[in-house]
């Protein structure tokens, strides 16, 4: 199952409105789309949230990505959370244990 660690900068100040979009919004949809969410952590100090996000369906990873950003619910989410990234970094890991 491809996994994908993702470390958002985020605005300074926006952190928790950050988090309470993607938890009320981005968090389930993702589920609901045939993702799994591994995991979720806040660094208070650095302004960063971290996650990892797999998925183990039939679409290749990237085209799944694009699909899921192109839904009508993730267009509409109020506030985006993109908008409150100030940096982001993805990289897929691979699991050793």
């Amino acid at each position: 199952m491809p996994s994908q660690l993702r470390i958002y900068t985020i605005q300074e100040g926006r952190l928790d409105d950050f988090v309470d979009a993607w938890t009320r919004g981005v968090a389930p949809l993702r589920r609901r789309e045939g993702y799994r969410v591994d995991g979720a952590w806040v660094d208070r100090d650095g302004d960063r949230f971290v996650w990892i996000l797999s998925y183990d369906g039939p679409e290749d990873w990237n085209e799944k990505d694009e699909a899921y950003y192109a839904l009508p619910e993730r267009r509409a989410m109020d506030p985006d959370p993109a908008r409150l990234i100030a940096s982001a970094d993805k990289s897929f890991i691979t699991p050793i244990l």
